[in-house]
């Protein structure tokens, strides 16, 4: 249980964070969510209730990373599952939008580690988010599968530099959340059907799936420095 924690979720207004945010709520934690849209942090927190605050947050602005921190004061786990994603052909797509990549997911997860570190509790703990794409090779996914190992490994690195503070991974696969709402459709239902078929368990990740797995590396206190895969088999296909 959470009792008495304060659970920290760049990324909370959302998707996988949101639903963390919700978990860790029924568990008996006080949430803070952050991220950049003001109208999701405020939709977020009327759905949340009482024990959620917001702020926004670039985290890609390093000074207003920092800067966050210095204001929301001490906590007792940090999560961060916010992050943009692409897909697109290695020679065809364009360096400066493979380099905005990292500066979205690795160097955002960097900077909130670094800052966030100093204000955790001894007992706390750091939860990173990587993806399958660092451990199966796909087409289309040159600059992402590089993203999300350079996160994996800041992490064990982490672990053993923050200790006692646990640092942990997540690497979830494919997953139905409203990072991919702009398809269309019928598109996305049929994405998701062709994806379900080549995996052992036969369907596509949730959000609750992820979050089920972010709780349990916040709460186990004797794991630290391990990639936890949410992934359906996916490596395995």
């Amino acid at each position: 249980m959470l009792h008495n924690q304060k659970v920290m979720i760049i990324g909370g207004s959302s998707g996988i964070g949101l639903e963390t945010a919700k978990q860790a709520i029924a568990l008996g934690a006080e949430v803070i969510i952050a991220s950049r849209s003001e109208d999701k942090l405020q939709k977020a927190k009327e759905f949340l209730g009482s024990n959620a605050s917001a702020y926004t947050l670039d985290t890609t602005n390093e000074e207003q990373v920092k800067a966050f921190f210095e204001k929301t004061g001490t906590f007792d786990h940090l999560v961060v599952s916010a992050a943009e994603t692409f897909g697109g052909s290695f020679l065809q797509t364009d360096a400066a939008k493979a380099r905005q990549l990292f500066e979205n997911k690795f160097w955002g997860q960097y900077y909130a580690a670094k800052y966030g570190a100093p204000k955790l509790s001894p007992n706390g703990s750091i939860t990173l988010f990587s993806g399958v794409v660092a451990y199966k090779a796909m087409v289309g996914s040159s600059a992402l599968g590089a993203v999300n190992a350079a996160v994996s490994s800041l992490s064990q690195t982490l672990a053993l530099e923050l200790a006692p503070v646990r640092v942990n991974t997540v690497s979830p696969g494919i997953i139905d959340t409203p990072s991919r709402s702009k398809m269309p459709e019928d598109a996305r239902a049929k994405l998701y059907t062709e994806i379900a078929h080549k995996l052992p368990v036969k369907r596509v990740g949730k959000a609750e799936d992820v979050a089920q797995s972010v709780l349990y590396l916040i709460q186990n206190s004797f794991v630290t420095g391990t990639v936890l895969h949410v992934e359906g088999g996916h490596i395995l296909a």
